[in-house]
């Protein structure tokens, strides 16, 4: 879609600060009405639709919109932020096994600013597996990244944390 259409779904995302009191209806209609203008085909729409779904407590309605814009051929960084979004969902909804099978795929996946989202959102659903050891192991190598020092004992713990004992 056009920049226009995207500054005014930037600016209604902006203006919501409501996620589950009267004004959730009001985000959903506005991203109606703005998806109400894509093509019938666009992933935008499944997307965004999805998206509001999810932000205001719905994650039920929105795992089959993220699915069917992916279907669609959402792509780059929009379906990345759909991939992670439907795997939260999908561990909120007691399914994080789908959420890990969706996400481990991302770990070798191009780096972007999405990298320790999808490993926060990967340990999650681990933890919910009782995987604790390996979610632990995503969060540190995460965290070592930002850190101004400690960086290679950090991402070599996060290493021996998942690694075979022997």
């Amino acid at each position: 879609m056009d920049q226009d259409w995207e500054d005014r779904v930037a600016a209604a995302w902006a203006a919501f600060d409501d996620p589950r009191g009267e004004r959730a209806a009001g985000l959903r209609a506005v991203i109606d009405a703005l998806v109400a203008e894509l093509p019938g085909d666009s992933p935008l729409g499944p997307f965004e639709r999805a998206c509001a779904w999810d932000s205001t407590g719905h994650p039920d309605k929105a795992v089959p919109l993220y699915r069917e814009a992916l279907a669609l051929g959402l792509d780059g960084y929009k379906g990345r932020r759909a991939r992670i979004q439907l795997s939260s969902s999908l561990r909120n909804l007691g399914r994080p096994e789908e959420g890990v099978e969706l996400l481990t795929p991302e770990l070798d996946a191009p780096s972007d600013e999405l990298d320790d989202a999808v490993r926060a959102t990967l340990a999650l659903c681990l933890s919910s597996l009782g995987r604790d050891r390996e979610g632990l192991a995503l969060v540190l190598e995460a965290l070592a990244a930002h850190l101004p020092r400690y960086q290679r004992s950090m991402a070599n713990y996060a290493r021996a944390l998942v690694a075979p004992e022997g």
